[in-house]
């Protein structure tokens, strides 16, 4: 089973329909009703020691705020702000405890910096290495609330920010590259320390401009067929406009990757993608500028399924490759085509 099987699996055994639940398995975050028409938004995430961290070179106290932006991202990207986190950690027999202090002061900052506070969870034995769960509680005006399903055909696709930036900067990190290099820095901190855009999901929602949106987590290439499926749209990128920094390629020539990949599948950029009429462009690049980001156009809504992405041959024609569903996938299924081009 891969991933997406797993959680259809886990969906079909969810039980009957509740009416203070607006939303439940498929998007960013649950989303329950609440009172003088707010709505709660709900989000968990867990890092695990070997496939989202490395200990050897992941500073504690930025992994700590990485517990927290990881699940901030999914509040924002439904258009909310965070208000309140559970935390489970597992620690290993004999644990750093100078390492859990770093950690747990990382952890509070971010959350200070977000305006949430941490309200309890547990804390269990974990043999085989750290691991930490979080959960985040956030709130929007429940009629700003934004979902993966309401993408339209002729919507321009947006995204915020570069992308693959953290792909590269934990390619450079496992392999001792470029360290020497301060053209790379950025690309490191955005593994080590990838902020949530919450001030923009909350200006996107409150503009009405933006019919879906979800942040990216497991790569364009899988996010983006996740909003097409919800949608029931299909869904054309435009390699040529896919945004990135002149680091990006240095990085893959010297760790002979591919930086249109790590632009795709990487994962773990945590930007915002979101769709959007194609008449809006001018108030949505001043949204973004007003929270100090560039937002890009890098292709279309269009009807059918799937996702296409657009490159050019040498001779200057179009060449198109189907992408959907080839970013991170934690139980690849190999042979249906899924494809993890690395252990996070």
């Amino acid at each position: 089973m891969n991933e997406r099987q797993i959680i259809d699996t886990i969906a079909a055994l969810a039980g009957p329909v509740d009416g203070r639940l607006f939303k439940g398995i498929g998007d960013d975050c649950a989303v329950i009703g609440g009172d003088s028409g707010r709505a709660w938004l709900l989000t968990m995430d867990t890092l695990i020691e070997g496939v989202h961290f490395d200990p050897a070179f992941h500073p504690p106290e930025l992994l700590g705020r990485k517990a927290v932006s990881v699940n901030v991202s999914d509040i924002a990207a439904m258009g909310g702000v965070p208000a309140f986190a559970l935390l489970s950690a597992g620690l290993p027999p004999g644990f750093d405890q100078d390492w859990f202090a770093a950690f747990a002061r990382g952890l509070a900052r971010a959350c200070a910096d977000y305006g949430c506070r941490i309200i309890g969870g547990d804390t269990v034995a974990s043999p085989a290495g750290y691991n930490f769960s979080l959960t985040v509680l956030g709130e929007a005006p429940a009629e700003e609330v934004l979902y993966r399903s309401g993408a339209r055909v002729g919507d321009t696709i947006w995204v915020s920010g570069e992308l693959g930036l953290a792909a590269a900067g934990l390619a450079l990190l496992s392999s001792g590259l470029g360290s020497d290099n301060p053209a790379f820095d950025r690309l490191r901190a955005k593994h080590f320390d990838p902020p949530a855009r919450v001030a923009l999901g909350r200006e996107l929602a409150a503009s009405r401009l933006v019919h879906a949106m979800m942040d990216l987590s497991d790569g364009l290439a899988t996010d983006l067929a996740h909003l097409c499926d919800e949608s029931g749209v299909g869904a054309r990128v435009m390699a040529a406009d896919l945004p990135g920094p002149a680091a990006l390629a240095a990085a893959a020539r010297l760790a002979g990757a591919d930086a249109l990949q790590w632009a795709i599948g990487g994962g773990e950029d945590f930007e915002l993608l979101f769709t959007a009429p194609a008449e809006a462009a001018d108030r949505l690049r001043a949204i973004g500028t007003a929270c100090g980001l560039v937002l890009t156009p890098v292709g279309q809504i269009v009807a059918g399924t799937g996702v296409v992405l657009v490159g050019e041959r040498a001779d200057g024609g179009p060449v198109e490759q189907p992408i959907a569903y080839q970013g991170y996938d934690h139980f690849p299924d190999h042979a249906g085509g899924d494809d993890a081009r690395r252990a996070r």
